[in-house]
């Protein structure tokens, strides 16, 4: 019994030193979250060229994917997580002197290395291998419930900073200084928390038996098509949280919303709906759908609803916190959905030793909507500004969803003849 105590307590531990890192590594990437309408005054950026930088960081990441296939499972998380934290908070350090355009490119081309080539797939793979089949749901929904916590904690922090240094351009400097010297803290606070990850192979011929099993299992993920239907479920998942971002200028462009609140509501829709989504879509899934896909699919539906019902709503009449609450309501949804759309890998039967490969494919795919689903829209909005822009957004976002809806039927299918397949055995 002891030992079972101490065990739940080192899962939950470890879980909570994982939480801390992954809150806090994405501040600078995201920076337009809080600060999305003064990086255009004071870095003087266009929509198109806040999209663009997404768009770079997001093309590169999905290449970094590719190669941390490989580096998940070949080196230590011990190693590999401090030096995304760190290495991100170094980037912010730079960012804070306002490059150029181009100096801007440059840094979230490097941050897409860090936050997601080094860091995201050995933190996915860390936290499925705390948890066993059943608790799939419940241990990623924590995840992203935790990651709100600090996100939120942490960006009202900035936001607090950016107020008091005069709501300038010296505020947003503060800001950036204040998340690049949190992350290296909490990078460096990794290092010392958590442990090297179990060798797979044991002799004198370790690094190249490492090599081999990471290369091995790099192969066999690329040879499931059920990790690909995983991956893509989470891409039209991805494709509309993208989405989620142009809330922000639509409440300012039409419903009039001040700039502060504006930096209020954005770290409350990207970060503190985690809070919220996290726990619930870990619960749906696991407790009442019995199955993350099954959840997935049936959550399609709710958004294509929702996302209907938004386009033909009188927004010119509305008051403002009536849309507040109706696009902070659509993103709960998202950050339910983003909870666990990497859960059915456990549902698919991928082995537990190649799991860094199959998470690092998956976010690949998944995340691949970054690569131009930011450029798209923010060009949407630049070409057609005002009501008609936003609603062709808003069309576009359920399209992707409508894609959604298919291919977590497929998956369902495919995990429901598994599910059979193992019964008969048995």
């Amino acid at each position: 019994m002891l030992d079972k105590k101490n065990s739940n307590f080192q899962k939950w531990f470890k879980l909570i030193v994982l939480i801390l890192g992954g809150g806090t590594i994405y501040k600078l990437a995201f920076l337009k979250d809080a600060f999305y309408v003064p990086m255009q005054q004071y870095m003087h950026l266009t929509n198109a060229q806040i999209g663009n930088a997404l768009s770079i960081n997001g093309t590169i990441s999905s290449f970094g994917f590719i190669a941390s296939i490989y580096l998940a499972d070949r080196f230590s998380k011990k190693i590999l997580l401090p030096l995304g934290l760190i290495g991100t908070g170094c980037i912010g350090l730079y960012l804070s002197t306002f490059p150029g355009y181009y100096g801007i490119l440059m840094v979230w081309a490097a941050l897409s290395i860090f936050n997601d080539m080094i860091y995201w797939p050995v933190l996915l793979k860390s936290v499925r291998l705390l948890g066993d089949e059943s608790e799939q749901g419940r241990m990623f929904g924590f995840l992203e419930a935790g990651r709100g916590v600090i996100d939120t904690v942490v960006a009202f922090s900035a936001l607090g900073i950016f107020a008091l240094l005069g709501k300038g351009a010296a505020g947003l400097r503060g800001a950036i200084l204040f998340y690049s010297i949190t992350v290296i803290v909490v990078g460096v606070v990794s290092y010392f928390l958590l442990e090297h990850d179990k060798k797979v192979v044991k002799d004198k011929s370790e690094d190249v038996s490492d090599n081999k099993v990471a290369l091995q299992n790099m192969i066999k993920a690329l040879k499931m098509p059920q990790i690909w239907l995983v991956a893509f479920t989470i891409f039209s998942v991805y494709s509309v949280y993208c989405g989620l971002t142009y809330f922000i200028p639509f409440l300012k462009d039409i419903y009039g919303l001040p700039v502060t609140l504006l930096g209020a509501y954005g770290i409350i829709n990207q970060y503190g709906l985690k809070m919220i989504g996290g726990p619930i879509g870990g619960y749906l899934a696991d407790k009442k759908c019995k199955s993350a896909s099954k959840y997935l699919r049936a959550s399609f539906i709710v958004v294509i609803v929702a996302m209907i019902v938004i386009i033909m709503m009188p927004h010119q009449s509305m008051g403002v916190y009536a849309g507040m609450t109706m696009t902070l309501g659509f993103g709960a949804i998202i950050f339910a959905m983003r909870a666990v759309f990497f859960a059915p890998m456990e549902e698919i039967g991928v082995p537990r030793e190649m799991t860094g490969a199959a998470m690092s494919l998956g976010s690949f795919i998944g995340y691949a909507p970054s690569m131009f689903c930011y450029s798209i829209y923010g060009n949407i909005l630049d070409k057609t500004p005002g009501i008609g822009g936003y609603k062709h957004v808003f069309m576009l976002m359920t399209a992707f969803a409508i894609i959604g809806f298919i291919i977590s039927s497929i998956l369902v299918n495919i995990v429901n003849k598994r599910k059979q397949a193992e019964k008969q055995v048995a």
